[in-house]
């Protein structure tokens, strides 16, 4: 009988030890800020109609020309995710991000004279973009065991931006003549809206507790997908401080872009008929990069 009732107890003892260290189905949230660098660069595309170079003029000389490339992965982003853990090893999260691109030169000229060549006047500008956007990130974590308070833990999942654009700021000195040209100050924004797009996540992180339920965590991130442009729409256009956005045709403030452009297409270029102003130019799509590597810290909070 006593044999029994030992037996019995330690049974009972290793029933209540395995319910202790095995971690039952519960909720988390976690709330942190990123810091990306850029992982892969390509050239920019046409920025009202020039094209993705930087140049540089003396003397009404071209002395250097070169290929202007990035990608709009480097930036800050900050997020809050919500995630449900299934068991001790395996989880769910869905991430809420709003992210912040730093600004990048697309296209620019520099020179020390305003001229004219092959008909077109050269001058001074420089396009810059910025890309903001809020995406959601789902994604399925795998937990690798707690030791010391760590747990380090990887996940993989998708991006689905919901709401964004690419702002591109342009600033020149314009001629106003031709033979001896005056200048003028412009001032431009263009907002590109994009296509729905899907990208790729993949993260190595680590919690350490810092109470009961709180811990901290830090993620090592990486993130590739491409930003495929819809419509552009010049939203300011100014010449000497004054709006003159109200002189500007549809055509040259709204655009779609399309995969092909055929003798029905709203171009110059390929239409016999020439560019009706009254409608939305078509151009050909365009296509900007967002992959990076990134850091990310933050807390988290346990159910």
């Amino acid at each position: 009988m006593k044999k029994h009732l030992f037996l019995l107890g330690i049974v009972l003892m290793a029933s209540t030890m395995m319910a202790q260290t095995e971690k039952q189905e519960s909720w988390y949230f976690k709330l942190g800020g990123s810091y990306f660098n850029q992982t892969a660069s390509t050239e920019f595309p046409t920025v009202g109609g020039n094209a993705a170079l930087s140049k540089v003029y003396q003397g009404g000389k071209l002395v250097s020309e070169e290929s202007v490339t990035g990608s709009f992965g480097q930036g800050f982003r900050t997020g809050f995710t919500a995630g449900y853990r299934f068991s001790t090893r395996v989880g769910v999260e869905m991430g809420v991000n709003y992210y912040s691109s730093n600004d990048k030169t697309m296209a620019q000229t520099k020179t020390d004279q305003i001229f004219i060549s092959g008909g077109r006047p050269i001058f001074n500008f420089s396009s810059v973009g910025q890309i903001t956007a809020f995406d959601l990130a789902p994604a399925l974590v795998l937990f690798l065991g707690e030791k010391n308070g760590f747990e380090p833990y990887t996940k993989v999942g998708v991006l689905l931006p919901v709401h964004g654009d690419l702002e591109i700021t342009t600033n020149a000195v314009i001629p106003t003549g031709v033979a001896s040209p005056a200048t003028a100050t412009l001032y431009q924004v263009d907002k590109v809206l994009p296509n729905p797009t899907v990208g790729f996540t993949a993260t190595m992180g680590t919690t350490y507790k810092l109470g009961k339920k709180l811990s901290a965590f830090a993620e090592l991130e990486y993130r590739n997908f491409t930003v495929h442009g819809k419509t552009k729409e010049t939203t300011v256009y100014t010449i000497n401080g004054q709006d003159a956005l109200a002189t500007k045709s549809k055509a040259d403030i709204h655009t779609n872009y399309r995969d092909k452009l055929t003798t029905s297409s709203n171009n110059a270029l390929t239409n016999p008929n020439g560019l009706d102003k009254t409608k939305a130019m078509d151009e050909l799509s365009s296509y900007v990069g967002i992959s990076g590597l990134g850091m990310t810290i933050g807390l988290k909070y346990s159910l």
